[in-house]
């Protein structure tokens, strides 16, 4: 089905979850020689591919890594997770998380998260994001505009997030804006509702023009890869219709 899909109708990206490394390996290379124009690769790899896949050893949550006072050491993690994703044929990876660790009660962020100093967090993240483009790697930062501070998983509502444009740029932003002059050629934005931005009732990030074009593109002049968080989660399919919700996407600045 899914190779039908890449022979036919020109499948531009394919994402993995899980699996074995050998198998995954082989249908990354089937694909590749079946498709027209080969498909990007995708891996969510915070700690490297063996966050997915079995047999592969784990390198550490972003969390521990912003106890390390060395910071080079998470640009040598990078180029390491580079590596394992260039020998299995990965062209993205997911991450840094972006995200400050700026509310105790938050069931998803946490340990994800390279801390809540968004100074330190920063140059940490940078590290990480260096470390995987310089190595041929796509590093994609998320989940804009801030996702730390929430109470909700976005895998099963729609967190919302009251907070001022002038708050976001004195505390979540710090991160995403400094990537973004650093050259990072990915973000993803979380499935987030900040209805002091963008006023539409019960609408995620991922779908708000506002948010994607008018401050991610036009402000911030963010030129590379605006990557959604998986579309099939509760943080936007409990507010919009599957279909509706892509092309809303599209539009939006995805």
């Amino acid at each position: 089905w899914l190779a039908d899909m890449i022979r036919k109708q020109g499948i531009g990206g394919v994402i993995f979850f899980q699996g074995e490394p050998e198998r995954q390996a082989e249908m990354i290379n089937y694909f590749r020689k079946i498709a027209k124009v080969p498909p990007f690769v995708v891996t969510d790899g915070e700690w490297g591919l063996g966050m997915r896949l079995s047999g592969i050893e784990k390198f550490p949550w972003q969390l521990t890594l912003g106890a390390i006072q060395d910071d080079s050491l998470i640009y040598r993690m990078g180029a390491a997770v580079a590596g394992q994703f260039r020998r299995a044929g990965v062209n993205i990876n997911l991450a840094p998380v972006a995200d400050l660790n700026n509310n105790p009660a938050n069931p998803v962020i946490n340990f994800r998260s390279f801390g809540e100093d968004p100074e330190k967090s920063t140059q940490k993240a940078l590290m990480y994001m260096k470390g995987l483009q310089d190595n041929g790697i796509i590093s994609v930062a998320k989940h804009f505009p801030g996702h730390g501070d929430t109470e909700i998983d976005s895998h099963f509502d729609l967190p919302v997030i009251r907070k001022s444009k002038k708050d976001l740029n004195a505390v979540e932003l710090i991160p995403f804006k400094y990537l973004i002059d650093c050259g990072v050629t990915g973000i993803m934005p979380g499935h987030l509702s900040l209805p002091l931005i963008d006023s539409v009732e019960n609408l995620p990030a991922t779908i708000s023009y506002r948010i994607l074009t008018e401050i991610l593109r036009n402000e911030l002049s963010f030129k590379g890869l605006v990557l959604s968080d998986a579309m099939n989660m509760k943080g936007i399919t409990e507010y919009t219709a599957p279909g509706e919700a892509e092309v809303s996407a599209l539009k939006a600045g995805i």
